[in-house]
């Protein structure tokens, strides 16, 4: 592992050559910021993936066809409020048309910038406001803008997500950063809602591909809230240059090692923030498991169990109800002898058995409820068969959830 050195006070523009701003233009009946736009000085490499959902938003499609067509990305132009998903012919000329006035606004090729929305699914962009909202964006652009356009990216999220670091790519020290939103509707089959990736280092369009879908199959692919996948799922990343390292062309060049290191880092992190945030979540969940005879089963056990309302339930109401993880286990799809599995329970300050060898362990009732006091909670089930081993991040399923999301829209 490289040595990765995490930054204080983390944002977007602590990398080099990009700028950004937030801005209010009205999608939110709240006034709070809604529009974000991010730019950097020149077309830049980029790389994106995107939501495995069917049913694909307007900007899924729109962003999805420059990345077939190898486009670099100068600006990258986000609102919130309103999803612009089942919206039609319609939500695609408004995708298109929004690209327009960004590259007008900037002076910047139109097939190079990119478009992200998160909200209400189902309802036309209010464009006057969208135009409005990119032209104060454009404006207040600056290298100081990461925290705003972080904001201004946020729906039902309580606090924005950032993350940065700096790693040294052969003789240059990189710089790279990201935010994403996300809280409910988490559940991934590539990324998250939103994400957008920045660095200033030098990599091959195809490099940082191979490189994005490394690092997102490790993260953002193993965080999960409730279990449902959105329209607009999107990760975007995008490198300048401006470290004026050696390009690295190739997973083998000196430096990619630490690259990806720093990648890794900065999507973990936000990952785990948007699990951390997750709608009503009262604690962090990580489900470890271990023995398996490949990576892909272990995930999907974890998965499987991540996913579980009653595994979530139990967690939020400290009930260590230990058979509804092995249940979960069990439907997972994968092959599992029960007779093998072993399971274990660990918070802050204190670690329980709970299954050995597929019985019942001397199960301590009074510390199994501390432990699921604890704000953070951990199930390792090792399955006895293999070398492999997998993690996924979720939370509890609260009152809260149920609240937030039977009135989303109102």
């Amino acid at each position: 592992m490289a040595d990765v050195v995490r930054l204080d006070d983390p944002s977007i523009t602590l990398v080099p050559g990009f700028r950004a701003a937030g801005v209010a233009c009205g999608l939110k009946a709240d006034k709070a910021l809604d529009l974000a736009l991010v730019s950097a000085a020149r077309p830049s490499p980029a790389a994106a993936l995107f939501t495995t959902n069917r049913v694909r938003a307007a900007p899924v499609l729109h962003d999805a066809a420059l990345m077939d067509a190898g486009k670099p990305i100068q600006a990258v132009v986000i609102n919130s409020g309103c999803a612009n998903a089942c919206t039609g012919q319609r939500g695609l000329d408004d995708a298109v048309r929004t690209c327009e006035w960004t590259a007008r606004a900037l002076g910047c090729p139109q097939d190079a910038v990119f478009v992200m929305s998160t909200g209400v699914i189902g309802q036309p962009l209010p464009m006057t406001k969208i135009g409005a909202g990119i032209r104060d964006a454009a404006l207040a652009l600056s290298e100081q803008g990461g925290h705003a356009a972080a904001r201004a990216i946020m729906t039902t999220d309580t606090r924005p997500k950032e993350a940065a670091v700096r790693v040294r790519v052969g003789r240059k020290e990189v710089t790279i950063a990201g935010m994403c939103k996300g809280a409910g509707m988490i559940h991934p089959g590539m990324a998250t809602m939103l994400a957008l990736l920045l660095t200033d280092a030098a990599v091959a369009p195809a490099v940082l591909k191979t490189a994005l879908v490394r690092v997102v199959e490790r993260t953002f692919n193993m965080a999960t809230v409730d279990g449902d996948m959105s329209t607009n799922d999107t990760v975007v990343l995008l490198a300048n240059g401006q470290a004026g390292n050696a390009v690295l062309d190739d997973i083998h060049s000196p430096g990619y090692e630490a690259f990806e290191d720093g990648l890794l880092a900065v999507a973990t992190e936000l990952a785990q923030g948007l699990v951390r945030d997750g709608e009503g979540a009262t604690k962090f969940v990580t489900i470890r498991v271990s023995g398996a005879e490949s990576w892909a089963d272990a995930k999907q056990v974890a998965k499987s169990i991540a996913t579980s309302s009653l595994v979530k339930t139990a967690v939020y109401g400290q009930d260590a109800n230990w058979g509804r993880v092995i249940c979960a286990a069990g439907y997972s799809g994968v092959d599992i002898l029960p007779e093998r599995l072993c399971l274990r329970m660990s918070g802050d300050a204190d670690s329980l058995w709970l299954v050995r060898d597929g019985a019942p362990y001397e199960i301590d009732e009074p510390r199994a409820a501390a432990i699921l006091a604890d704000d953070e909670v951990t199930f390792a089930l090792d399955l006895g068969m293999g070398q492999a081993e997998a993690t996924v991040w979720t939370c509890d399923l609260s009152h809260s959830y149920v609240d937030i999301n039977a009135h989303y829209r109102t």
